[in-house]
């Protein structure tokens, strides 16, 4: 695809000689007399640079750039002069421009600067497309799943996401905490400041308190020098805080505090840092049996949950495992370059009816683990982890105690010969027993 550059200038005999050099380099040219009409091609063509006149009939270049940079952030604007000076130079970087440049005597410059700023305007284009794709990762839209219980809670954290509420999410591991709290902040106000998540559960007290609050060098041993807090780098952006249940209840009350005064102290300072961030939090645990043995503040829980939203259990939305199921497969086979992978319905059957403990974390991971163990392009229920086969397996005898040694056993037997293709020598080395062994084994569970 050609690059394309629009001349703004009302001198015609420079123009066609600009045009002549620049498209004699493979670009794409456009011109404008004044500042009006070239707003106006610049927004019909999208320009990657402008080479645009200081001073025109209807306007003034340098000011003129704010109004492209305002009209098309991701062009580069280059000035050209007959009289250049510094105050306008100077001036013209501030608003924008990417360089400033005397016409005649810099005509041998203009090629090599548009290519410079080419190469920006492309890294910008580069960076908008990553911050989009960002953002569609994290929006609602990437939630999987058409189940009732699932879509209840997508339109509820959609109603909130442009308010400033605290959001108190519950429900057990696994089961999207994270991911919604994503995307409440792409869908609020807040989406172009910081997004700072922290498990509360995963450091002590202490350190938990430092890496909230920061604190400044040689408030205690090791302190060697001053350290932002993750309140302070949440600054007009978004909080998180998983498992706020585990926080000790000494933090909860100074949390409480930064919450009600938009302030908080650093560990050795005395003056206080003033913030503002909105808060999101999570939890498995039921908070209010926490407060009544003591073990949660209950004024800081009726702060924090002024919204709440439960996200379902995957045993409670099993419609939706099979869409999950081959989302995972993909992302998975296009992670580890393998060809488009399938599901087999018994391997369907089996995911559906498993009970999920560890939710939709455990379905990620289980599929991660059976495309990597996979022998051909669809996955069968013998690539499946043992604890799921267990719940349903073609060929399982009816009645069958999943949970049995001898079950566990035959279903042992049976991934090894799939994994051996049928090889007795080598599925009997792997089980560490001797091939007479194996032939008993195989008659005494029909396999």
């Amino acid at each position: 695809m050609k690059h394309s550059v629009l001349i703004i200038d009302d001198e015609e005999k420079l123009r066609q000689l600009l045009s002549r050099i620049i498209t004699l380099e493979g670009f794409e040219v456009f011109q404008a007399g004044d500042g009006r009409s070239g707003l106006k091609l610049l927004e019909k063509t999208g320009a990657d640079v402008v080479l645009c006149d200081v001073k025109l009939p209807d306007d003034n270049g340098v000011e003129l750039v704010k109004k492209i940079k305002a009209q098309a952030p991701q062009t580069e604007v280059i000035l050209l002069t007959a009289y250049g000076n510094i105050p306008d130079g100077v001036q013209a970087i501030k608003n924008g421009a990417f360089d400033y440049i005397t016409k005649g005597d810099d005509n041998n410059r203009i090629i090599p600067l548009l290519n410079r700023a080419l190469e920006k305007a492309a890294l910008h284009k580069r960076v908008q497309q990553l911050e989009q794709q960002l953002g569609n990762k994290y929006s609602f839209d990437s939630v999987i799943g058409h189940s009732e219980a699932i879509q209840q809670a997508v339109l509820f954290g959609r109603k909130v996401a442009p308010t400033d509420a605290t959001v108190l999410f519950t429900g057990e591991t696994g089961t999207g905490k994270e991911v919604f709290a994503r995307a409440i902040h792409e869908a609020s106000n807040r989406k172009n400041k910081s997004f700072v998540a922290i498990n509360c559960a995963a450091f002590s007290r202490e350190l938990l308190e430092g890496e909230l609050f920061g604190h400044r060098a040689g408030s205690f041993t090791g302190a060697v020098k001053d350290q932002a807090g993750l309140l302070e780098e949440a600054h007009n952006g978004t909080l998180f805080l998983d498992e706020i249940g585990e926080m000790a209840t000494d933090l909860q009350a100074k949390l409480l505090r930064v919450l009600e005064s938009g302030e908080f102290i650093k560990i050795g300072e005395t003056r206080p840092t003033k913030i503002n961030l909105r808060l999101l939090a999570a939890t498995n645990r039921n908070l209010l049996k926490e407060i009544e043995s003591g073990q949660f503040r209950e004024d800081l829980y009726y702060r924090i949950s002024t919204f709440k939203i439960n996200l379902p259990a995957l045993r409670e939305r099993k419609k939706d495992i099979k869409e999950l199921a081959v989302f995972y497969l993909r992302f998975f086979a296009e992670k580890t370059n393998r060809k488009l992978l399938h599901i087999s319905p018994e391997a369907f059957r089996a995911l559906e009816n498993y009970n999920w403990p560890g939710n939709i974390r455990e379905l990620k991971n289980s599929i991660e683990r059976s495309v990597i163990l996979m022998q051909d392009d669809e996955l069968h229920v013998d690539d499946l982890p043992l604890e799921i086969q267990q719940y349903q397996h073609p060929g399982a005898d009816a009645g069958e105690n999943p949970s049995s040694l001898a079950s566990m056993e035959k279903n042992h037997i049976r991934r090894i010969l799939q994994f051996t293709k049928g090889n007795k020598a080598e599925a009997a080395r792997i089980l560490e027993i001797g091939v007479a062994t194996l032939y008993r084994k195989i008659d005494e569970y029909r396999l």
